[in-house]
């Protein structure tokens, strides 16, 4: 069985394959579309009243897991492109089974994430315009299907102008707190570290840093769709070690900047978590520089924000179900694409799910839509993990094989166990509490359920003819 992803040819009308043509840009700014959502304007504030400006320890922390996270990836892309990515790894790692629970694991976590941005953004949207909620989620959902049906290179021309907009507003705020800060706007003075120094650069001791490493550990969430969207770009081992590294050192300045500048221009007492643009931290600089209209501008952000991550999940929900139907772990139909390479059939059923998780959302049963949201919030760290020993396996048949590439791992024998280790002390952190509890729970629930669906799927007859035919096509 060829481990080795065979180049993605031009599509033809009842094909398989999907169409390279993705450029370098789009994955950038579909990477920071992912990453840059409402836990950025919501939910700094969040670890900053936890840790105060240690904060910025636990986001270097998260910060240097997801680095050797994406940089573990982007080796194994760009040795073996697929658009199954750690599913794909998993599987050649551990066998048939880990890549159909990986695979739908993640499938299940961006449906989860699409349903949770689209009800977040149409309530605001639904406010502006004094119509029932429903009715712009289901008009943005209908716009971003027609969307998703585009060839890949309209849609990712599309997601880099929409993400454009987000990164445009993250580095004026930037400006105008460096402005506030320095005092170079009418009516205000240089500000300093005052605002630290009156309640001390750890207020709450390593313990706040601790609960704060909890609120951001999952910030950086939504990078990995680079790898993606790699296996349609151009030439994937370039796109993806450019796209990776020009992400990681724009999500760390967007980040850590924006959390900086408002713990040096923001009392501390004055900060904490935010359910609306009213409340959010980002919303209190605004109100500094008086700026009219702050709370809807904030919010306008968001629903872009918010926006532009939905639509990614939608891209990447279904390039993940197109490539587990290749691997004969979904059904056969939705492997097939159009003319232009676009896996239609996949787009509708993830859009169809997208859906059910929304009217979840609005129906709200008693318990399950908690557990469903805590499952997401845990499948993040499996993903680390899964990916992390799933590098230690492959890296050594990639040296071996001379498939390794340019696009290195640093210090392969020592940073990716740095990665378990600073992984499990995270969830270890949050066995302490009993929110992290539950989370632990519901995450350990849905990966037994779908761990077990894949051996008993991967054991059966079907599925190993299919095998078979994948193998022979050489795209396992």
């Amino acid at each position: 069985m060829s481990l080795k992803a065979s180049p993605v040819v031009a599509p033809t009308r009842a094909s398989t394959s999907l169409q390279r043509g993705l450029k370098t840009r789009h994955l950038t700014m579909m990477g920071l579309g992912s990453a840059i959502g409402a836990g950025l304007f919501l939910g700094t504030g969040v670890g900053i009243a936890a840790a105060g400006p240690a904060v910025i320890i636990a986001y270097m922390i998260a910060g240097a897991i997801t680095v050797c996270i994406m940089q573990m990836l982007a080796e194994m892309v760009a040795a073996r492109p697929s658009s199954g990515t750690f599913s794909t790894y998993a599987e050649q790692a551990f066998g048939p089974w880990a890549g159909f629970a990986i695979g739908w694991l993640y499938w299940f976590m961006m449906i989860m994430i699409m349903a949770v941005e689209i009800t977040g953004a149409s309530a605001i949207i639904a406010s502006w315009l004094a119509v029932s909620p429903w009715i712009p989620a289901l008009t943005a959902i209908v716009i971003f299907t027609a969307i998703n049906f585009a060839a890949v290179r309209n849609l990712g021309e599309f997601e880099f102008w929409f993400a454009l907009i987000k990164v445009t507003v993250i580095c004026l705020f930037l400006a105008l707190g460096v402005a506030l800060w320095l005092g170079l706007l009418p009516g205000t003075s240089f500000v300093g570290t005052t605002n630290i120094a009156e309640f001390g650069f750890m207020p709450n001791g390593w313990g706040g840093v601790a609960t704060a490493l909890l609120a951001v550990a999952f910030a950086f969430g939504g990078i990995e769709l680079v790898t993606i969207a790699a296996a349609e770009s151009e030439d994937p081992e370039v796109a993806v070690h450019s796209a990776i590294r020009s992400i990681i050192w724009r999500i760390g300045v967007f980040y850590i900047g924006s959390v900086l500048l408002i713990v040096l221009l923001l009392p501390y007492e004055d900060i904490g978590g935010a359910n609306d643009a009213s409340e959010s931290p980002f919303t209190a600089v605004l109100h500094l520089a008086n700026i009219p209209g702050a709370v809807g501008i904030m919010e306008a952000v968001i629903v872009i924000a918010l926006l532009s991550a939905c639509n990614t999940q939608i891209y990447g929900s279904s390039r993940f179900l197109h490539n587990l139907a290749l691997r004969g772990d979904a059904p056969e139909a939705f492997a097939r694409t159009d003319h232009r390479g676009v896996p239609m059939r996949a787009v509708v059923l993830s859009v169809f799910f997208g859906f059910v998780a929304v009217a979840l959302q609005y129906w709200n049963p008693p318990g399950l839509l908690a557990f469903l949201l805590n499952a997401v919030g845990g499948c993040l760290i499996v993903l680390w993990f899964a990916i992390t020993f799933s590098f230690l396996r492959i890296h050594p048949q990639l040296v071996k094989r001379n498939e390794i590439t340019h696009v290195r791992m640093w210090a392969p024998g020592v940073l990716p166990w740095a990665t378990v280790v600073l992984a499990g002390a995270i969830v270890v952190l949050m066995l302490t509490n009993p929110d992290g509890r539950f989370q632990m729970f519901a995450v350990a629930v849905v990966v037994g359920i779908i761990s077990i669906a894949g051996v008993l799927w991967t054991r059966t007859d079907t599925f190993q003819q299919r095998a078979k035919d994948a193998a022979e096509r050489n795209i396992r």
